[in-house]
């Protein structure tokens, strides 16, 4: 998986591309998530996808916590 920023801004919102990154994911993956509830998404006004970047850590400390176990 990518590497983390230090210090997130918990309050930012992250383009699928931002996300996928961290998860060494594709950004199609994002999306995937996205539709199938796993990760929550918003949609800027011009239908862009947005993922609150408290969720994306959220899940990120979760999945490296499965993967120590």
């Amino acid at each position: 998986m990518g590497t983390a920023v230090d210090h997130p801004d918990l309050d930012a919102l992250l383009t699928p591309r931002q996300v996928a990154s961290l998860f060494d994911v594709t950004p199609k993956t994002i999306a995937r998530w996205d539709e199938a509830g796993i990760l929550p998404g918003e949609r800027t006004a011009g239908g862009h996808r947005r993922f609150p970047a408290g969720a994306v850590y959220e899940l990120l400390r979760f999945l490296e916590g499965v993967g120590e176990g």
